[in-house]
């Protein structure tokens, strides 16, 4: 026969998960409610607020589920940020810093081609080549590797080109 004392404890433990899930998925609902977060950052800040993993883990998946929180919005969001605050260095460099947000290779090159049009990009490039005074000592060639190497389109390279050899 079982014992009631397991009943109760199994039933106590169930409504403490539930009302500490109940209280971390409000905490993070203030948190989306300020900026567009991502999973790994905010399981970092449910974490460091004292949440147990388990709760967290619930709470971002419930969250992801109901499209409150999605990686790829995000990455969108925080290449549109970069680039229109003129931060941004290059696209290699975006993907670095997503990656160092939790978010995928596949997923910041997938952003980043759905984010970057060619005129943003062009404007990049220029960003960059202006910040890298290394590059006007350097070979065509070196340039362009370097260039494909920071992760720009060949569109892009070959535009920059183009319009260095036409006349004003």
């Amino acid at each position: 026969m079982p014992n009631p004392k397991d009943s109760d404890t199994e039933d106590f433990e169930d409504s403490s998960f539930t009302a500490s899930c109940r209280r971390a998925e409000e905490a993070a609902l203030r948190l989306i409610a300020r900026a567009e977060q991502n999973s790994m950052g905010l399981t970092n800040k449910l974490k460091g607020r004292g949440y147990d993993n388990a709760v967290v883990k619930a709470v971002i998946s419930s969250l992801i589920e109901q499209d409150l929180l999605n990686d790829s919005r995000y990455a969108e969001l925080w290449i549109r940020s970069r680039i229109s605050s003129r931060k941004a260095q290059s696209p290699r460099q975006i993907q670095i810093s997503l990656g160092n947000k939790g978010i995928g290779i596949k997923s910041s090159r997938e952003a980043l081609e759905r984010t970057l049009e060619p005129e943003a990009e062009y404007a990049l490039l220029l960003r960059f080549l202006d910040k890298n005074d290394s590059s006007r000592s350097q070979s065509n060639y070196s340039l362009r590797g370097q260039l494909k190497y920071e992760g720009f389109s060949p569109d892009a390279i070959d535009r920059y080109f183009d319009d260095l050899s036409s006349p004003p």
